[in-house]
C-alpha cells in the first residue's frame, strides 16, 4: 500500500507544507535523540567510573534535561502542525467532493447510494487526523532517525553500528508482510461501514413511508445484520493489529538484545570503554523505536488513504452536467428545440427518451405526457443541461432564427434563466417564506404573500417553520410552495414535473391557473403531467410513446403531436 497518495499534494496544497515541517522536525528529533544519549552514558560513567558528586554533575544533568524538554516540544510541535494539517486537508477534500456531486449531476446521484458519499465526507475523512498526526510523522521519523542513529553509532562502535544496519529492515519487512493481509481486512470493514451507513440513511429518509405501510419493525432485523458484520469486521482487523503490533515489537526486542549481547562481550573482553557501551546501548532503542511506532500506526494510514481514495474517485469522476462557456443569448423571443434527443441510462438496455423531437416557445404551455419511464423527467434535465444526451441535441433559437446548443452555453448562466419544480422540490429548514425567498432574496413580503396565494396557499402559512426536506407540509403544499417560488423567479422558462399530482381539483386548478397565467406574461412552460386538467390547459400535447426508435417531428403550431 502506498504510504502518500500524490493526489494529496495536488489537491491539498498544505500536505506539502505538512511534510517539509515533518522532515524538519524529523531531523530535529534525531539530532535530540543523539544527544540525549551521549549525555545520559557521560553523566553514567562521569558519577561511576570518575567519582563525581551531584554537584559537579549538575550542568550535564541540566543540559539533559533541557534536552529531554525540546524532545516535549518538539514531538508537541509535531502534532500541532499535523492537526492543522489535516483540518486544512479534510476541508479542502469535502468541499471538492461537494462541488464535484453537485456537478456530476442527477444521474450519477440516482446511480450513488448517498449514504455512503455522506460517510464518506463525514466519518470517512476525519480518519485524515489519525494519518497526518500520527503516521505521517512517524514515516518521517522512520527514514531519519534510523539513519543518523547507525551514523552516530559507526563513529563510536562499527560492530554495533553493522548489526543495527543488518537488523532494522527486517521490520520493515514484517510491516509489508502483514499489511497485505490486513489491507484486504481493511478494505472490507470499509464497504462494511459504508453500506451501513448508506443503509442507516435510506431507512431515516422512508421511515415515514416505512411507518405508514407498517413495514419500520422489518428493518431492524436488516439494521442489526449490518451492524452485527460489521462488529465482526472490526473485531477481526483489531486481532491482526495486535498480532502484527507483537511480532514487531518481538523483532525489536531480539535485535535490541544482540546489540546488547555483543556490547556485553566487547566489555568484558575490554575492547570497548563503558561509556561507549552505554552511548551504543542506550541509543539503539531509538533506531528501532519510529519503526515499532510506524507498525502501530499503519492501521491509521490505511484508513486514511482509504477514505482519500475514496474521496478522489468522486473528485476525479467525469463530470455529469453539460456546459460550456459561451453566454447565454437574448431569449426574447426566443423557443428551446429539442432535436432527436436519445439518453440511455447506465444499466438500461433501451434509451429513455428515444429521439425526441419538439419545441417550446416563449407565452406558451408545452405538456408531456407518457407512461413512466418513458423519459420525461430526463427530457427536463437534458433542457437544464443536468444529463448529457448520447444523440441529438437541445437547442435555443433565438427571435432571427439563430441556433445554439444548450452543451456550449454557461451552464449556470442557463440555469439562472430557468425555474425548475422536479417531482421532489427541494426544502430548507425555516419558514415557508425562506422557502420562497430562496430564488428570489430581493422579493417583499408582499411578493412572496401574491406568490403563495396564486397558488392557493394562505398567507399566514408564511411564518410556518419546516423542518428537514419540508417535515410540517404535506406532499402537495411542498409542490405548491415550489411552484410559488418557481413562479416568483424572474424567469424566461419554466419547467414543471407533476406539479399537481397529488392535488385536489380546486388546488389543481389554482396552479394551473398561475401556470398559464406565467406563460400569458410571455414565459415559455414544459409541463410534465397525466391528468386531464393540466392537459386542456396545455396549448400544445407531446405523448411519448415507449416504443424503441419511436421519434417524430411536430409543427408547433400543431394541437396535438405523438411523438
Amino acid at each position: 500500500m502506498k504510504s502518500l497518495d500524490r493526489r494529496l499534494l495536488t489537491y491539498a496544497r498544505a500536505t506539502t507544507a505538512a511534510l517539509a515541517a515533518a522532515v524538519a522536525l524529523g531531523l530535529v528529533t534525531a539530532g535530540l535523540a543523539i544527544a540525549q544519549a551521549f549525555l545520559l552514558a557521560a553523566l553514567v560513567t562521569d558519577a561511576f567510573l570518575g567519582g563525581r558528586s551531584l554537584a559537579q554533575l549538575a550542568g550535564g544533568i541540566a543540559l539533559l534535561a533541557l534536552v529531554l524538554i525540546a524532545r516535549a516540544c518538539v514531538g508537541w510541535a509535531q502534532e500541532a502542525a499535523a492537526y492543522h494539517t489535516s483540518a486544512s486537508v479534510k476541508s479542502t477534500l469535502r468541499r471538492l467532493v461537494l462541488e464535484r456531486a453537485a456537478a456530476l449531476g442527477p444521474r450519477w446521484a440516482s446511480e450513488t447510494r448517498i449514504g455512503e458519499v455522506v460517510a464518506l465526507v463525514t466519518r470517512g475523512l476525519d480518519a485524515l487526523d489519525a494519518y497526518f498526526a500520527r503516521y505521517l510523522p512517524q514515516l518521517v521519523l522512520a527514514v531519519i532517525v534510523p539513519v543518523a542513529v547507525v551514523a552516530s553509532m559507526a563513529a563510536a562502535d562499527v560492530v554495533a553500528a553493522l548489526t543495527v544496519a543488518l537488523t532494522v529492515p527486517l521490520i520493515p519487512i514484517f510491516m509489508v508482510l502483514i499489511g497485505r493481509t490486513t489491507e484486504v481486512r481493511r478494505r472490507r470493514r470499509w464497504r462494511v461501514l459504508a453500506r451501513l451507513a448508506a443503509h442507516f440513511l435510506d431507512v431515516v429518509t422512508g421511515l415515514p413511508t416505512l411507518r405508514a405501510f407498517d413495514l419500520s419493525r422489518a428493518q431492524l432485523g436488516a439494521l442489526a445484520r449490518a451492524t452485527d458484520e460489521y462488529r465482526r469486521e472490526t473485531l477481526a482487523t483489531l486481532r491482526v493489529a495486535f498480532l502484527s503490533a507483537f511480532a514487531l515489537e518481538l523483532g525489536a526486542t531480539l535485535s535490541v538484545a544482540l546489540v546488547a549481547v555483543g556490547v556485553g562481550l566487547r566489555l568484558v573482553a575490554g575492547d570497548l570503554d563503558l561509556r561507549t557501551g552505554l552511548f551504543v546501548l542506550i541509543l539503539a532503542p531509538e533506531a528501532y523505536l519510529p519503526l515499532r511506532q510506524l507498525g502501530a500506526q499503519f492501521h491509521a494510514s490505511e484508513e486514511g488513504l482509504g477514505a482519500a481514495a475514496a474521496a478522489f474517485e468522486i473528485i476525479e469522476a467525469r463530470p455529469g452536467i453539460v456546459g460550456g462557456g459561451r453566454a447565454v443569448p437574448d431569449l426574447a423571443g426566443s423557443r428551446i428545440r429539442v432535436q432527436g434527443v436519445r439518453v440511455v441510462h447506465p444499466g438500461r438496455e433501451r434509451p429513455a427518451p428515444d429521439g425526441i423531437t419538439f419545441e417550446v416557445w416563449r407565452g406558451e404551455v408545452v405538456v408531456l405526457t407518457g407512461p413512466s419511464g418513458c423519459g420525461k423527467s430526463t427530457l427536463l434535465q437534458a433542457v437544464l443541461g443536468l444529463v448529457p444526451t448520447d444523440a441529438g441535441a437541445v437547442q435555443v433559437v433565438e427571435r432571427g432564427g439563430a441556433t445554439v446548443d444548450v452543451a456550449e452555453l454557461d451552464g449556470d448562466a442557463w440555469r439562472r434563466r430557468i425555474a425548475w419544480v422536479p417531482q421532489a422540490p427541494f426544502m430548507i429548514p425555516g419558514t415557508v417564506a425562506d422557502n420562497v425567498w430562496l430564488v428570489a432574496p430581493g422579493a417583499s413580503d408582499g411578493e412572496v404573500a401574491a406568490a403563495l396565494a396564486s397558488v392557493g396557499l394562505d398567507a399566514d402559512l408564511r411564518g410556518s417553520l419546516l423542518g428537514e426536506h419540508g417535515t410540517g407540509l404535506s406532499s402537495g403544499q411542498r409542490r405548491r410552495v415550489a411552484v410559488a417560488r418557481a413562479l416568483l423567479r424572474d424567469s424566461d422558462y419554466l419547467l414543471l414535473d407533476e406539479p399537481t399530482a397529488g392535488l385536489d381539483e380546486a388546488s389543481e386548478a389554482l396552479v394551473l391557473q398561475a401556470v398559464r397565467a406565467a406563460a400569458d406574461r410571455g414565459v415559455g412552460v414544459l409541463l410534465v403531467a397525466h391528468r386531464p386538467g393540466a392537459i386542456a390547459m396545455a396549448d400544445r400535447m407531446v405523448a411519448i410513446k415507449p416504443t424503441e426508435g419511436a421519434a417524430a417531428a411536430n409543427s408547433w403550431r400543431a394541437p396535438l403531436v405523438a411523438v
